[in-house]
């Protein structure tokens, strides 16, 4: 699609992209079957140049607790897997507390409280009502909460307690391979919690994982699903596969990359937040994804965390450079710089 454009014919692609343009399906499989790296390039250029129309240089900064790694799912590219003989840990409430007290002052935008379906949790839901509070309390920031499907009346409990932003993600919107990687959970179950969400005064996260066996027009078919339920924040990640689940050994053959659908993504949702990360290459892969058109870094974790990410490239590592402080300093050298608070809550609608 961008084979034979010069920049100047690009520049023109990424205003009418930033004018209100809604791309076709024909375009968006031009633009998911690209290939060549001087292609590529091109695609990032005209998301950057979107991106920065409605964000200049400025970049969110999401804080990840990860507080329960215990699931009743049995979601086959997960290595939380209920199935899956691996350590797992629960934080106790005073454990959430100094997590929350190491963070004061550091510059984060929002803390993502993130579990598996805990029984613990998702049995006496009042529990996880009574964390947000806490969490609230001690930082008095705003706070995204990815509990898995949670019901209705919880929902508003937590939206009343602190919580402003639910993530909660499709993985697929291709509902027979969704059926493979969500094992036994409701399709329309979780389309649905996420627009109640929405529809009580939730931001809402969606996002898609790619390098599972989606082929563009399954690609295509997720970024119409998500785009139907108009999120804050789209997602798209990339399948790692994990020891001792059902997937550890599937190999993807498709060229569908993470950044390629990143970019995609904004110049479909221009105005949204589009995640950077940290749970898959680092701060490297950091640089990349914003390079891509991303906005807002994810999985960065609290000072000398142990506690676990989502698909954890760096779960051996001694050293896992997963700080703020780093992440600020690269930010810098690319030129970026942290949002202000007022920022990030103008995209609250606060």
């Amino acid at each position: 699609m961008f084979q034979k454009m010069a920049n100047n014919e690009l520049d023109r692609f990424g205003e009418k992209i930033i004018e209100g343009y809604r791309l076709s399906d024909d375009e968006l499989r031009a633009l998911l079957s690209l290939g060549s790296e001087e292609e590529l390039e091109k695609l990032y250029y005209v998301a950057r140049k979107v991106r920065d129309h409605f964000f200049g240089n400025r970049v969110f900064l999401n804080c990840f607790i990860y507080f329960s790694t215990y699931c009743k799912n049995q979601c086959t590219f997960c290595y939380y897997n209920c199935k899956n003989e691996i350590n797992r840990y629960r934080l106790t409430p005073e454990e959430v507390r100094d997590t929350c007290k190491a963070l004061k002052g550091l510059g984060f935008h929002m803390v993502d409280l993130t579990m598996g379906e805990d029984p613990y949790y998702h049995d006496e839901p009042d529990r996880f009502v009574e964390m947000v509070r806490t969490v609230k309390e001690e930082l008095g920031l705003p706070i995204m909460v990815s509990p898995g499907v949670m019901d209705n009346s919880t929902l508003i409990k937590l939206k009343k307690n602190g919580a402003n932003f639910l993530a909660l993600y499709q993985e697929t919107y291709d509902q027979e391979l969704y059926a493979k990687l969500r094992v036994g959970q409701s399709f329309d179950g979780r389309v649905g919690s996420r627009l109640f969400a929405k529809e009580n005064g939730y931001c809402i996260e969606d996002g898609l994982l790619t390098g599972v066996g989606n082929d563009i027009e399954s690609t295509i078919t997720s970024l119409r699903g998500m785009e139907a339920n108009n999120p804050d924040m789209v997602r798209v990640m990339t399948f790692l596969p994990q020891e001792g689940t059902p997937l550890a050994d599937f190999q993807d053959s498709s060229n569908l990359s993470e950044l390629k659908i990143i970019a995609v993504e904004r110049l479909m949702f221009p105005d949204r937040l589009i995640p950077a990360s940290l749970d898959l290459e680092g701060i490297d892969g950091m640089v990349y994804r914003l390079n891509a058109g991303a906005n807002i870094v994810t999985s960065i974790l609290p000072p000398n965390s142990r506690l676990e990410g989502v698909a954890n490239y760096d779960r051996e590592l001694e050293e896992r450079d997963r700080s703020i402080t780093s992440v600020i300093l690269r930010l810098e050298s690319m030129g970026m710089e942290p949002a202000s608070q007022a920022d990030f809550e103008k995209i609250l609608g606060c």
